[in-house]
C-alpha cells in the first residue's frame, strides 16, 4: 500500500488524464501526499534561494528569511484552491474542495523532481552551462501548470476553454482576495492606532 503513495504520482504526471481520472473516480489520491509534496516544495524553494550557486543566485543569504518563503508558496496554493472552488462551485463544476487541494498539490510534484537537483548542479556550473539551469527549471514551472490545468479540466469535468476562463477567474478571485486582506488589515492597524492613542491620552490627562 505504501508503495501506491509514491508509484502514484509518479504515474500522475507523466499521465495526467489518467492520473487525475483515477484521482476522482478511483479515490487513489491521498491529503497526507498532497501535504507532503507541498512541504518539500517549499523546503525545495528554501534550499533553492539559499543554496544555488552564486551564478544563477541574486539573493542575499544574510536576507533570506525560511518564513517568508512558507507564506509565499502556502498562502498563494490556499488562496488559488478557496478561488477555485468558489469560482467551479458557481460555474457548475464537479470537484470538491478536497480534490482541488490534492489535484493542485500533484501538479506541484515537477518542481520536487527538477529543482533540488538543478540547485545542486548550479553549485558547479560554469557561465555557459547556467542555460541549462533556466531551461530546466522553466520546464518544470511549464510542467506543473499543463497539470494544473489538465486536474482542473478532469475534477470538473469542464471542456478545455471552460478551464481555461475559469483558471483565469481564480486568479482574479485570488487578487480581490489579496486586495480585500491587505485593506482589512490596514484597517485593523489604523483602528489600533487610534484606541492606543486614546488610551495614551486618558492616560497623560489623568
Amino acid at each position: 500500500m505504501r508503495q501506491e503513495y509514491f508509484k502514484f504520482p509518479l504515474h500522475l504526471i507523466v499521465h495526467p488524464f489518467d492520473g487525475y481520472w483515477d484521482l476522482k473516480y478511483e479515490n487513489r489520491g491521498r491529503l497526507g501526499v498532497a501535504f507532503s509534496v507541498l512541504a518539500l516544495v517549499v523546503i525545495a524553494s528554501i534550499v533553492q534561494r539559499q543554496y544555488a550557486g552564486f551564478l544563477v543566485n541574486f539573493n542575499d543569504p544574510r536576507r533570506l528569511n525560511s518564513f517568508d518563503e512558507l507564506l509565499y508558496i502556502v498562502l498563494p496554493f490556499i488562496l488559488w484552491c478557496v478561488s477555485n472552488w468558489s469560482v467551479t462551485t458557481l460555474m457548475g463544476g464537479e470537484g470538491k474542495f478536497k480534490e482541488i487541494v490534492m489535484a493542485s498539490a500533484y501538479a506541484l510534484i515537477p518542481m520536487v523532481l527538477i529543482n533540488p537537483p538543478m540547485t545542486l548542479a548550479s553549485r558547479f556550473m560554469v557561465q555557459e552551462e547556467t542555460v541549462f539551469y533556466y531551461l530546466l527549471t522553466m520546464v518544470a514551472t511549464i510542467w506543473f501548470i499543463g497539470l494544473l490545468f489538465v486536474g482542473s479540466m478532469t475534477i470538473h469535468q469542464y471542456s478545455a476553454g471552460k478551464t481555461v476562463l475559469t483558471m483565469f477567474l481564480s486568479v482574479i478571485v485570488m487578487l480581490i482576495i489579496v486586495f480585500l486582506g491587505t485593506l482589512v488589515f490596514s484597517m485593523m492597524q489604523q483602528i489600533y492606532t487610534f484606541v492606543v492613542n486614546v488610551y495614551r491620552e486618558i492616560i497623560f490627562r489623568q
